[in-house]
């Protein structure tokens, strides 16, 4: 009879310690992973692509405000978690990439408030991003056209070849984003046929052409890069240009 009973409560004890255990670990949340189908979107976002790129100002009126903005970004090395480590130290032209940014608003009551260019050159690339913010936003928020170019070589010769948009994304409210994409061949294969998205494309490539003079990027990214390049001057060169006071 004791047994029984101390079999009983050792069972009893049993479960309340993993109940208790149950309740007092938290409830981890359901992982929801969005895989954008960036080389072949949709019909219907296609049409919602057409028709942010559409509403973009093409003889836009800009407001007395304006920013400029240059400078430089260090990769943080610890900020991928999932890139494999190496012991191999990088230097800092692999990981530091000069930019330049301008903003202009818009004056009149447009679909979108401003727009926002960037150009970034690292040592394998360079980048030009130009976004569009939407004034009001409920279900787009911002739209963005992107290209690039591998070859690094002087910023004006980039933005004298009128390099065309490589990438056109369209960030929504409360949904996943719609992105299209020039894609390559896998494993170094055929690329996929990509036609049947070149007016869209085209029409990025337009708009980012004709902003790119509209904001006077061809004048001022070649010029703000200069002011990076001699505050980044060595400190032994401004030492040996400075004049010596000692007799």
């Amino acid at each position: 009879m004791f047994r029984e009973i101390f079999a009983l409560t050792a069972g009893l004890a049993g479960t309340y310690v993993c109940l208790a255990q149950q309740a007092s670990s938290p409830q981890q949340p359901p992982v929801k992973v969005n895989v954008l189908n960036v080389c072949a979107p949709s019909e219907e976002e296609q049409q919602e692509i057409a028709s942010a790129l559409s509403h973009v100002p093409k003889h836009p009126s800009f407001g007395p405000d304006f920013e400029v903005d240059r400078g430089r970004s260090v990769l943080d090395q610890n900020a991928n978690l999932l890139a494999p480590a190496s012991n191999a130290p990088m230097s800092s032209a692999e990981t530091s990439a000069n930019f330049v940014r301008m903003r202009r608003d818009f004056l009149s009551q447009a679909v979108y408030s401003n727009v926002q260019y960037s150009f970034s050159r690292d040592s394998q690339q360079m980048v030009e991003t130009l976004v569009f913010r939407v004034r009001e936003p409920k279900d787009l928020l911002q739209v963005a056209i992107e290209d690039s170019a591998s070859s690094v070589t002087t910023a004006a010769a980039m933005l004298g070849a009128a390099t065309p948009a490589s990438r056109i994304k369209l960030e929504r409210f409360g949904k996943s984003s719609v992105v299209l994409a020039r894609c390559p061949g896998q494993n170094g294969g055929v690329p996929p046929d990509q036609s049947a998205y070149e007016p869209l494309f085209s029409s990025a490539s337009s708009i980012l052409s004709d902003y790119r003079a509209l904001i006077g990027a061809k004048k001022l990214v070649p010029e703000e890069l200069v002011r990076i390049d001699s505050v980044d001057r060595p400190v032994a060169q401004r030492k040996n240009a400075a004049p010596s006071h000692h007799k």
